[in-house]
């Protein structure tokens, strides 16, 4: 028996078979638009989907009890082994997009992704040596903060460019509602995947470049001795006092009295995810730190950074998952 299915195409109803049906009613979906194209799945998937509410009640069971216990897994082994945890984190972050990027073939991502990976793997190469250049920490925390300013200000921009449009400011350009939002989104993407991978590999590190320095011990105390003018970060020399203006960069002093180069202390602070002293393990402040109202959405940015790492490495698989368990369980 053929399968007949209705769509409303510009206000009219058609009625089409799909194998044998009145030929008066055929229309070539070559020649419709992509919204007609768009309705006319529509109203097949419905047709083939019609009458499974309860597999359908099912299938949003399924995954909602796998969404919470799989958050209750992730919770514990990142409580119980955050090394192991951030480590595997950190590999499908970098992993994940690239195999839908690469089945999708958005070659100008793959091209982004190429050189951010050059590049960074270059960085990490250098902060797991043995022993430590001098000049490696300083190198490694202006490559990620660099990295971190660039993928800030394109997020920005990228939410600037979806709010002109949904507000209609795109109009007064000319640029077609869809592209503009295309184009908003893909700066969204951008900003926010290259700020979660860069903030995940500056964090790995500053984590070898801390136990490679020395400052780290399994009882908690320094190995080291710290002079009051060397920095604990990068261990060169402080040229500029507190209370002096920087031409290059400015001396940051922590509630703990040790002082910082103003880009080994940022990097530490904000881009390593470091809320404590790289010396004494002391918590900073960093509301105290960053005093100027205009850095402080930076802070509350690497929060919303570590949200979006959830949602970018771990969703695809636990919504992998689900399917695996409507597959098994013939459920569609």
């Amino acid at each position: 028996m053929a399968g007949v299915f209705e769509v409303e195409v510009d206000g009219v109803e058609h009625d089409h078979g799909l194998e044998h049906h009145d030929e008066s009613n055929r229309f070539d979906m070559s020649k419709l638009s992509p919204e007609e194209k768009w309705r006319v799945e529509h109203a097949r998937m419905h047709a083939k989907h019609k009458g499974h509410e309860a597999m359908h009640a099912e299938m949003v069971l399924i995954l909602i009890v796998t969404l919470v216990v799989a958050q209750l897994v992730l919770v514990q082994w990142k409580q119980r082994h955050p090394r192991s945890y951030n480590l595997v984190t950190l590999f499908q972050m970098w992993v994940v997009p690239l195999y839908f990027t690469t089945k999708l073939h958005w070659w100008r991502f793959l091209t982004t992704w190429f050189i951010f990976s050059v590049i960074t793997a270059y960085i990490s190469y250098r902060a797991t040596r043995k022993p430590l250049a001098c000049t490696t920490p300083r190198l490694v925390y202006k490559w990620f903060l660099l990295l971190y300013k660039i993928s800030y200000a394109i997020g920005i921009a990228g939410y600037s460019v979806v709010m002109f449009t949904l507000f209609g400011i795109n109009l007064i350009f000319r640029i077609k509602p869809e592209d503009a939002m295309d184009f908003g989104v893909s700066l969204l993407f951008y900003g926010l995947y290259y700020g979660v991978l860069g903030r995940d590999f500056a964090e790995m590190c500053a984590d070898f470049m801390a136990s490679t320095v020395g400052f780290y011990s399994a009882s908690g105390m320094p190995t080291k001795h710290l002079s009051d003018s060397i920095c604990a970060v990068c261990g060169q020399p402080i040229l500029v006092d507190v209370s002096e203006e920087g031409i290059i960069e400015n001396t940051y002093r922590l509630t703990c009295n040790h002082v910082f180069h103003e880009f080994c202390i940022r990097g530490w602070c904000i881009v390593g995810k470091k809320q404590t002293c790289p010396y004494c393990k002391e918590k900073v402040d960093l509301k105290r730190m960053f005093s100027n109202p205009w850095e402080r959405p930076h802070v509350m940015y690497g929060q919303l950074l570590d949200w979006l790492r959830y949602l970018v490495a771990w969703q695809p698989v636990i919504i992998g998952f689900v399917q695996g368990i409507n597959y098994i369980l013939g459920l569609e």
